[in-house]
């Protein structure tokens, strides 16, 4: 019985098809199940394109406000900040709080 079981693994015809089965299931786990797989590497692409593209807006953002950083203040910048950031007033001004609709705020 021995004899048999060697002479169908010294088969050259069963020796193809069980290295055929074997490269195809490694090309499947590397393709899907390991660590680095096509799958995880397409994720990575997306996420580091995202990441891309917000690095990008947030240094859009950045230099205008470097440029309003520069342009320096002046009174009429002050005085919005301080009526609308800090709810200041002028001396003998009365302030009417109006409501925009959205009580959640």
């Amino acid at each position: 019985m021995l004899s048999r079981i060697q002479q169908a693994i010294a088969s050259p015809r069963l020796r193809r098809r069980l290295m055929l089965a074997g490269l195809v299931v490694a090309a499947v786990w590397f393709a899907f199940f390991d660590s680095h797989s096509l799958l995880q590497r397409v994720q990575y692409y997306a996420d580091a394109q995202a990441l891309s593209a917000e690095n990008t807006r947030l240094q859009a953002e950045n230099a205008v406000l470097h440029r309003d950083l520069n342009a320096g203040l002046s009174d009429e910048v002050v005085e919005k900040v301080a009526r609308e950031q800090y709810g200041m007033r002028r001396p003998g001004e009365t302030v009417y709080p109006v409501s925009d609709g959205n009580e959640d705020e």
